[in-house]
């Protein structure tokens, strides 16, 4: 406790919370992982979080990172530890319609983001449910994937620049906003994604893209997901490459949503295994602009191509919003996820990534496992076909670590025979060290421990999160 009055003196009583005041800080949005922290610090700049961890350096005091705080991993515990959060670092600096980029401190809420650049005809096109609350430093620090990796790449495609605060206080400038930079290692991508054990983020450059003039959303039934990746080819290819989202949602996750989420509705007039969310932007005029008849072009060719697809067999049913409500309701579907995974008893919950072609394969060979674990298990999939992330639950009447455990390696050992990755968009934190220890390989973890020793050698930066001792 020694530091806090030399960090008052720094940043300002008012922004030092103890005791009573940390209280938003001790649980995590999963509820999953609590603890006391020795003081929530909320400094108001890049200046002041620099004086901070100088202090905290110096005296060897633990420091966790904290933005919009809606981590799923355990990330952001912070038990006998200094919280810094990045809050007050919420300015949006500037925006550049020309050069299509926006600087932005640490603390901006990825909607406000959104809301902004808006203005300009522009997106910043990272989307998922938790948008409204999480914030830049976050979304960098996990590397965050969301509905639109398909066309515009996870988190780390989509910075060109940033600030970071060293363990030391120092401040690293790499706030460029250059599409071309060979000078040297790439200290940028080395430290998106490290989940604050290298460096604070407090500013970025992010890419701005053309806003879609006009969507083509719909909800499709496919008889296999074979079929479905057909649909996403065909698409791809017709359009242009313009496929924004391609999300699978199979009977069980529909059945579930019905039943959890006020006033939810069904996709189709029937209940079907295999029920994809498909969109598509139109950027250019000649696919957007109605024609003498009010038709959308872009909505048309979906229409084409469903209607095609239909006749072959390789589509069952297909509804096409016709306006904003529609669309927005299609989205709601998927973008509640997170409100009905994380009701129904004790559960094991993964994030996995496999090639896209091997989804259907994951799903085959899972659950054969997964039951010979216990029998009664319940498996729920929700996932982002067009990346091939899939976020995989399993429901047990268990309470028991050791079954759990074992249903977190059958999942792993599924994934790891398909060529794929135990953690795809939500990063590493505390949930997954074990697997990391278990799975990732031997010399990468050296070379990791290396590289953590080298930026932080007293080991204050988000310790025990990532990197397996």
């Amino acid at each position: 406790m020694s530091v806090l009055p030399q960090i008052t003196a720094a940043i300002g009583e008012k922004y030092v919370l103890t005791g009573g005041d940390t209280a938003d800080y001790v649980t995590d949005w999963t509820g999953a992982y609590s603890g006391q922290p020795l003081a929530v610090l909320r400094p108001a700049d890049t200046a002041q979080v620099a004086a901070v961890l100088k202090i905290a350096n110096e005296n060897g005091t633990p420091v966790v990172p904290v933005s919009g705080h809606t981590g799923l991993t355990g990330a952001t515990l912070g038990t006998d530890a200094l919280i810094l959060s990045l809050d007050r670092l919420s300015q949006i600096t500037k925006i550049d319609p020309k050069g299509r980029t926006a600087t932005v401190g640490a603390g901006v809420i990825l909607s406000t983001l959104h809301d902004a650049v808006d203005a300009h005809d522009l997106i910043f096109p990272l989307t998922f449910g938790a948008r409204g609350s999480a914030m830049i430093g976050g979304v960098l620090s996990t590397n965050a994937g969301g509905s639109n990796v398909v066309r515009y790449g996870n988190t780390r495609d989509l910075c060109l620049g940033v600030e970071v605060v060293m363990a030391d206080g120092r401040i690293m400038n790499l706030m460029s906003a250059l599409h071309k930079d060979n000078s040297g290692l790439n200290l940028r991508q080395l430290v998106i994604g490290a989940e604050g054990t290298l460096g604070i983020i407090t500013a970025a450059v992010m890419k701005l893209w053309p806003k879609p003039r006009a969507y083509g959303t719909a909800m499709v039934a496919v008889p296999s997901l074979d079929d479905a990746l057909d649909l996403l080819n065909i698409v791809q290819d017709e359009t242009g490459g313009a496929v924004e989202a391609f999300e699978y949602m199979p009977r069980n996750y529909i059945d579930r949503h019905m039943a959890l989420v006020k006033g939810a509705t069904a996709p189709f007039a029937e209940s079907y295994d295999i029920n994809i969310l498909l969109e598509v932007g139109a950027t250019a005029e000649h696919d957007a602009a109605p024609t003498l008849t009010g038709e959308i072009p872009i909505i048309s060719k979906m229409e084409a191509i469903l209607g095609n697809m239909l006749e072959n067999g390789k589509v069952i049913d297909a509804v096409i919003a016709q306006n904003e409500a529609q669309r927005r309701t299609m989205w709601e579907r998927r973008e509640q996820a997170g409100e009905i995974v994380f009701q129904g008893g004790p559960f094991v919950n993964t994030d996995v990534a496999v090639p896209i072609d091997k989804v259907g394969a994951f799903e085959a060979a899972v659950t054969p496992r997964l039951k010979a674990i216990d029998p009664d298990a319940r498996e729920l999939i929700v996932a982002h076909l067009g990346d091939g992330n899939i976020h995989h639950t399993t429901y047990t009447k268990h309470n028991d670590p050791s079954i759990h455990d074992a249903m977190t390696a059958a999942v792993e050992d599924v994934v790891q025979e398909l060529g794929g990755s135990f953690s795809a968009e939500h990063g590493i934190g505390l949930s997954k060290l074990e697997t990391m220890r278990r799975r990732k390989d031997p010399v990468a973890l050296d070379a990791m421990r290396a590289i953590k020793a080298a930026l932080d050698p007293k080991g204050i930066l988000n310790p025990g999160k990532v990197i397996p001792d």
